[in-house]
């Protein structure tokens, strides 16, 4: 009886901390949030590398923790939430650290990692009561696939299935979808479902999700776990796809249809998808957010040329990012709401990749990319939260100067491009084009000005030293300074 007793103690005292962290500002749960190939995994990797390595050699000018001097250290503590992967630090940090470095894996999953940070308290209550306090922070990271199933909460299947139609039916996907499309049409919607049929044509519909996204650029795929599905691979909760025209189907003869019919089967796994998947996901992990960090790759688009498939995909990406932050709920986190419903109440857009352009192209990352948020920030004005965007290098991996060219001295970079089997090519210097500070006008795309190079991660870093970067100082400064004075 007393070790039951003294668990529940232990339990009430940990919950109690835990409250009493919150009320004073002493807990940070941060979403990490951006779609594939955005640099989710570098920027993470970075955040951690910068907060335990800073004192050996960091360079954290505008992060005023540091350069005030009440910043301690900071180590990585086991998670609380044991169920969730824990974000592989040790294996990202070793791939961009190893004697040919590469860029982490990508992660397929949530993954979570925890660190304590340590610091002198000087203007807030906690420097009556103790001369070191801890902040602990909870970086949670979600492919941005998974976000975009959210708005599937708010719709029904015959709505989701129009909207998909109205986008397969659209440039660029129109040309691939339509044979697609056609299979689907042909099928009677009130027949027996077949689900051999069923199977095989859900299987042609996520590949088709696979070459919107990883070889047209696009960013709205839906589901999101169609390609990245995690521990749900092959289950039959993934085997679904929209139905073409449901507008034309007798609305009375649909609402009747039967679980065992095709369209009836079709419903019946779309709304247990949105129980058992989306809304687990949303109530399990993202009502618990303070702060937020929206990674964006608007580098890449801008190298597609005169078949428009630029323009489309940075309508795409606009569209993408408005249906992640029309998920999430925003506004002021005052003590109650800290205590029991956080709201996120920071919001940083980051363009990632900056040091693949030369300096000067930075501002105009940054209006590009405010540009594609406008319509988000300009709901999110109206809730009171505070927002910034900055262009970021999470891992520096290029060096900048200046040449001459046709007698005029101009701005370039240096770097490693992909090995040539395990030999390092040699470093390439050049003008990747100017950066357009707001979104291109047709003829951009007819002049193919831009050239997005991948680079290697530069040669000799050491997971014991802090990355080199741009802005992440700037980064820690808009996201957690407040909660460190």
């Amino acid at each position: 009886m007393a070790i039951i007793k003294k668990k529940r103690l232990d339990k009430l005292k940990n919950k109690a901390s835990e409250l009493l962290n919150r009320s004073l500002n002493q807990h940070i749960n941060l979403a990490v949030t951006g779609l594939s190939r955005s640099g989710k995994t570098a920027f993470i990797t970075s955040l951690v590398n910068q907060l335990i390595n800073e004192g050996n050699g960091s360079r954290l000018s505008f992060f005023d923790p540091v350069h005030h001097g009440n910043f301690i250290a900071a180590k990585r503590i086991p998670q609380k939430n044991l169920s969730i992967p824990r974000f592989d630090y040790d294996k990202a940090i070793s791939s961009l650290t190893n004697e040919i470095p590469s860029w982490p894996e990508p992660t397929h999953g949530i993954s979570e990692l925890r660190l304590a940070i340590r610091y002198q308290p000087k203007k807030s209550l906690l420097k009556y009561t103790t001369d070191m306090a801890t902040l602990t922070l909870d970086i949670t990271d979600y492919p941005g696939e998974w976000l975009l199933d959210l708005p599937m909460l708010n719709q029904t299947y015959e709505q989701w299935s129009e909207q998909t139609q109205a986008l397969l039916s659209t440039a660029p996907r129109d040309k691939i979808s339509q044979e697609f499309l056609t299979k689907v049409g042909q099928i009677d919607p009130f027949g027996a479902a077949d689900e051999d049929l069923l199977a095989k044509l859900s299987k042609e519909y996520t590949e088709l999700l696979h070459t919107f996204r990883y070889q047209l650029g696009l960013s709205v795929i839906q589901p999101g776990r169609f390609v990245l599905p995690a521990e749900l691979a092959g289950a039959p909760i993934l085997e679904f796809f929209p139905f073409p025209n449901l507008n034309e189907i007798d609305g009375n003869d649909y609402q009747n249809a039967s679980d065992d019919s095709f369209i009836g089967m079709l419903r019946s796994r779309y709304i247990e998808y949105k129980e058992q998947v989306v809304k687990v996901f949303y109530q399990q992990h993202f009502l618990r957010f303070d702060r937020q960090i929206v990674l964006a790759d608007c580098l890449t688009p801008l190298n597609a040329c005169s078949d428009n498939s630029g323009s489309e995909s940075f309508a795409d990406l606009q569209l993408a990012i408005d249906m992640i932050l029309e998920s999430y709920n925003y506004g002021q986190s005052g003590l109650f709401s800290r205590l029991f419903s956080p709201k996120i109440d920071k919001l940083l857009f980051a363009a990632t990749k900056a040091d693949h352009v030369t300096c000067e192209q930075h501002a105009p990352m940054v209006s590009l990319l405010n540009q594609l948020v406008y319509q988000s920030q300009h709901k999110l004005n109206y809730e009171a939260i505070e927002m910034k965007t900055l262009a970021i290098a999470s891992v520096k991996s290029t060096s900048s100067g200046n040449t001459l060219h046709k007698g005029q001295r101009i701005s370039v970079i240096q770097g490693n491009t992909l090995p040539k089997g395990q030999e390092l090519t040699e470093k390439i210097t050049l003008f990747p084009g100017a950066v357009p500070d707001q979104l291109p006008e047709k003829n951009y795309w007819q002049e193919c000005a831009f050239n997005f190079i991948n680079f290697l991660p530069i040669t000799g870093m050491s997971k014991h030293k802090p990355l080199p970067h741009i802005r992440m100082d700037q980064v820690l400064q808009f996201l957690l300074a407040d909660k460190m004075i």
